[in-house]
């Protein structure tokens, strides 16, 4: 005869292996250590790295630092609402993987809610990395235009369940477009850098954020995503330090580099103005 308690761990377990509501996947979440610690985690870190700017950068007045200030502080207030969507089972589904993956008709966790933190997050780091080099608009909105295309790319490689095939296809367009930005960081950046005299500084930082971005790719094609070597907990992990790396460590290099306000990076009181001061405007134009 079935007991009570027999039924009620099966109805569990039928809630921890098919999860559908948010509720159930908010507690397929918590059952898992590994997996919810790495979103908790960044949540918290997220939360003191803003406070951190906030405090290191109350000083700042000139406009073009405060705008690299501000472009890294949009880093963090990213991540702590992607990560709270995580936390939730908000931006997290279960989709069944396609004939030929190593697990092929099995629901696997997909955290989808990750691909929406790279989105809006990576434009504000190449924002500041660009900034920080010295670069002109141009270039700077190139990298904005190709690292969006690259984690729209990414989403749509997780979330492909057609063929296995097109996941493939999906994650080498979004590849392509990694190195694009790759190649504006190394080369056309790291040359700026050297003439504005932030090659010291932005060498650090072009390591710690090109070589942590290179480790998204290959957790994916290591991860459940991929040929599924690491579990969902290892992988998730895996992406919450490469953020904490190249998001938070990034941030407060270039916030403690910026509140200082070196001639390099300020641009004066009429940076981003739509129109002349009044000083400008009154000053005779050469005969």
């Amino acid at each position: 005869m079935t007991t009570t308690s027999t039924v009620l761990l099966g109805a569990q377990d039928t809630v921890l292996q098919t999860p559908e509501t948010q509720a159930e996947i908010f507690e397929f979440i918590f059952n898992d250590t590994l997996l919810a610690s790495s979103f908790v985690a960044n949540i918290a870190l997220a939360g003191l790295t803003i406070l951190a700017i906030v405090f290191l950068a109350r000083g700042v007045s000139d406009p073009r630092a405060q705008l690299i200030v501000i472009s890294t502080m949009l880093i963090s207030v990213v991540s702590i609402s992607s990560y709270t969507g995580l936390t939730s089972g908000l931006t997290i589904s279960f989709i069944e993987m396609p004939a030929g993956h190593a697990r092929a008709g099995e629901e696997v966790l997909t955290m989808w809610g990750r691909y929406l933190t790279w989105t809006f997050s990576t434009p504000f780091i190449l924002i500041s990395l660009g900034l920080i080099a010295g670069s002109n608009l141009t270039k700077i909105g190139t990298s904005v235009a190709f690292t969006i295309a690259m984690c729209v790319t990414g989403l749509a490689a997780a979330l492909t369940t057609s063929s296995v095939l097109m996941r493939w296809w999906w994650f080498v367009l979004s590849s392509i477009f990694f190195l694009v930005i790759v190649y504006i960081i190394l080369v056309e950046w790291s040359a700026e850098a050297e003439a504005a005299g932030t090659s010291d500084l932005f060498n650090t930082l072009k390591l710690l954020t090109v070589v942590g971005w290179f480790g998204y790719p290959i957790l994916w094609g290591l991860g459940v995503e991929g040929i599924a070597v690491l579990d969902v907990g290892l992988t998730s992990w895996g992406y919450s330090i490469l953020d904490i790396i190249t998001k938070y460590i990034v941030t407060l290099l270039i916030v403690m580099y910026v509140a200082k306000e070196p001639s390099e990076i300020t641009a004066g009181s009429d940076y981003g103005a739509t129109r002349k001061s009044k000083s400008a405007a009154a000053t005779p134009a050469d005969d």
